[in-house]
């Protein structure tokens, strides 16, 4: 499906408010622990589709049946990841975890050979280093294993989040730059939530087993990169737009909270409410005096696209750096993000971890004749990323149902602030 994106520019009502479904990256790690630990309640989780899959699994996995399972996991990269730990730890069951062409493209082996070293026995079903994986579960008693630090923080979370149910729990040693730094936190701050005891001191991280955790009734937060492209709208709205977005906190274990301190520098305030709300508006303040930004994105890279496509609509040059884990996400992101914003007319270059963009040529809406075509790649975060250009010149947004990966309401969400959409 395909969309036409207009925006009616219409200043949306002054208390214009949505509820943003929760967090996928805690809801994830939430549901493999609740798996570990059944007497874990889980409220405000993500409607996304890789929680979706990742429940559905975890569900059909547990139903009386045979020892014997094959799991298509689709387009969920954390779920791959996720489960791959998981399910290397269930004793007597035998799993082949598949999925998309692409998926088949992402690699894996480096969370592969970590688990193996601890005693996991895993082979491949077709390339070596990718999936499709055959697992056999069984009782892992190895407790150390070394990573390199610099890779995805999702390899490094399975890791941490299987460690509690070992009988010895586990020291990783992470070796080189650590990247991601929020995202493992994350991990160790859900575990602590649970009663399990972790330290992370230098390059060294310790989890203690933990039997069974007292019943807990765990709330998860709203999902700040779903948040990300609302910053990114009113951003480039005129003064005095605003939303209000439910239910976010000051104290945030999400990476992506770092949207707070940058929008800043696009004139978006952000106020904290009573009731767990907050209020993002855009305030008059001197952006036009921005002449080009460095931002390293190496602890929050999945708001590189927003932010580009921020600096572009608001006629900023920038330069993103810390990105090299997005040419193994949905799609090569760097790239895609290059060819896409080429259409506009953008400056735009990249490297294996960086981009820059140079917007001293004319800006998009000085001369693009008609509607531009944005190709997702199957990404969901480039339809979102580019979805608020709209408010500057009619866009398509190609594949627009690709949003179900992790903001199912993205579409009906616009509408509602003033985006006028057809298909």
């Amino acid at each position: 499906m395909n969309v036409n994106l207009k925006y009616n520019s219409q200043l949306p009502t002054p208390n214009f408010q949505l509820s943003i479904t929760g967090s996928k990256s805690e809801t994830n790690r939430l549901l493999l622990l609740q798996a570990l630990y059944p007497n874990l309640v889980l409220e405000n989780s993500s409607n996304s589709d890789d929680s979706e899959v990742m429940l559905k699994v975890l569900k059909d996995f547990h139903l009386p049946s045979s020892i014997f399972h094959l799991f298509d996991i689709h387009h969920a990269g954390t779920a791959m990841r996720f489960l791959t730990a998981y399910f290397a730890i269930q004793e007597g069951k035998e799993v082949v975890l598949t999925g998309s062409t692409r998926m088949k493209e992402r690699p894996i082996k480096i969370l592969v050979k970590a688990l193996q070293q601890l005693g996991a026995e895993i082979s491949y079903e077709e390339n070596e280093g990718f999936p499709p994986i055959r697992i056999k579960g069984k009782k892992i008693t190895q407790n150390k294993v070394a990573l390199s630090a610099n890779v995805s923080s999702q390899y490094i979370s399975a890791l941490l989040l299987i460690a509690p149910k070992l009988e010895n729990g586990l020291e990783l040693t992470l070796e080189g730059e650590i990247t991601s730094i929020p995202y493992i936190k994350m991990t160790l701050a859900l575990l602590n939530e649970i009663g399990v005891e972790t330290s992370f001191i230098e390059n060294i991280i310790k989890v203690n087993p933990l039997p069974t955790p007292h019943s807990l009734l765990l709330t998860i937060e709203s999902d700040w990169s779903s948040a990300s492209y609302w910053y990114s709208i009113i951003a480039l709205s005129q003064i005095g737009t605003q939303v209000t977005l439910s239910s976010y906190k000051k104290n945030s274990l999400q990476g992506d909270a770092a949207l707070i301190e940058i929008y800043k520098i696009f004139c978006v305030e952000t106020v904290f409410n009573d009731d767990n709300s907050m209020t993002i508006s855009k305030i008059n303040c001197n952006i036009k005096n921005q002449k080009s930004l460095l931002f390293n994105l190496q602890s929050s890279p999945d708001i590189a696209q927003t932010i580009a496509i921020t600096c572009f609509g608001l006629g900023i040059s920038c330069h993103l750096t810390g990105l090299h884990t997005l040419k193994i996400k949905e799609t090569d992101r760097l790239e895609a993000l290059k060819n896409e914003l080429s259409k506009f007319g953008a400056n735009i270059s990249v490297t294996k971890d960086s981009l820059t963009l140079d917007t001293r040529s004319p800006l998009l809406w000085r001369g693009v004749g008609g509607e531009v075509s944005i190709s997702t790649y199957q990404d969901h975060r480039m339809a979102m990323a580019f979805a608020p250009l709209a408010i500057k010149i009619p866009i398509i947004i190609q594949e627009a149902e690709v949003v179900s990966k992790s903001y199912p309401s993205f579409w009906e969400d616009l509408e509602k602030f003033g985006f006028d959409i057809s298909e």
